[in-house]
């Protein structure tokens, strides 16, 4: 007789977004077929098993809404999972295709298709929390594969995880990492942005350009008037506010100040003036 208790289910989702946070999954490797043994993956399309509609216990979801079937399919994701895990900057913030939300997105669809009417597309690209309730955000562009393994692991042994939401500069710190910003003077966003991508740019003496949103308490308005004290045209400010995680407070607000600002350049990404 088998009194085995059933292994706990999860499932993968992707909504508009460039699968690479579930590539940051597949990347896992062994630790991924480890932790297959003790859950059931039931859909995760990127992997192989499909079954959009069974009952999970965790459900990741990547990507952003942008149409209305993805809005309905979301609130049935949301009926079906226990745990609702959002991953990565276009599930939590819009991601690069919410930019389209500063500009008139009619106007490029007419410019593109013929008949722009047949097309099922929301007014604005739409992080998954504004549609449903969501149980915890993982960040990043990609999000980072070790940190979804230890949130799961977690979640399966009855623990709510926590997320270190603290900015880079303080795994700078950890890491022995030279500031880029004071040694080089590079417009480093670092002071504002949560980690958890290991403070890759600053190692590699770039600058960080805040893949993974905003760290707690982030004081944007002082670093974005640091920078341009230091020469950074507001364009240029607006653009790196208004970029990986746009729609993310207060990246977004403080950004449309600065974009407000800003010359017109017509050579600019969509919705930076």
């Amino acid at each position: 007789m088998n009194n085995a208790l059933p292994k706990p289910r999860v499932a993968v989702h992707k909504f508009s977004s460039c699968d690479g946070c579930q590539l940051a999954f597949l990347n896992l490797g062994e630790r991924l077929l480890s932790l297959a043994e003790t859950v059931d993956i039931l859909h995760f399309a990127e992997a192989g098993p499909i079954d959009e509609g069974a009952m999970v216990d965790i459900a990741f979801v990547e990507g952003s809404v942008a149409t209305s079937r993805d809005a309905e399919r979301l609130k049935r994701i949301r009926e079906n999972s226990r745990y609702v895990i959002t991953i990565g900057a276009c599930a939590t913030a819009g991601g690069i295709q919410a930019l389209r939300n500063m500009h008139d997105s009619g106007e490029w669809l007419a410019g593109i298709y013929a008949q722009p009417g047949y097309l099922d597309l929301l007014p604005e690209s739409s992080p998954i929390a504004r549609i449903i309730k969501v149980d915890l955000e993982l960040w990043g562009c990609p999000v980072n594969g070790e940190q979804v393994l230890a949130v799961t692991r977690a979640l399966l042994v009855g623990h709510m995880p926590h997320v270190d939401q603290n900015a880079v500069c303080m795994e700078c710190k950890r890491q022995h990492v030279v500031c880029v910003m004071v040694s080089q003077g590079k417009p480093c966003m670092g002071p504002v942005t949560q980690t958890g991508c290991g403070a890759i740019c600053p190692k590699m003496q770039r600058d960080c350009y805040a893949c993974f949103g905003p760290a707690i308490q982030a004081n944007v308005s002082a670093l974005s008037t640091h920078f341009a004290a230091n020469g950074m045209l507001a364009r240029e400010i607006a653009q790196r506010l208004l970029f990986i995680n746009n729609q993310a407070e207060p990246f977004l607000g403080s950004g449309i100040q600065w974009q407000s600002q800003a010359a017109p350049n017509p050579t600019s990404s969509p919705g930076i003036k």
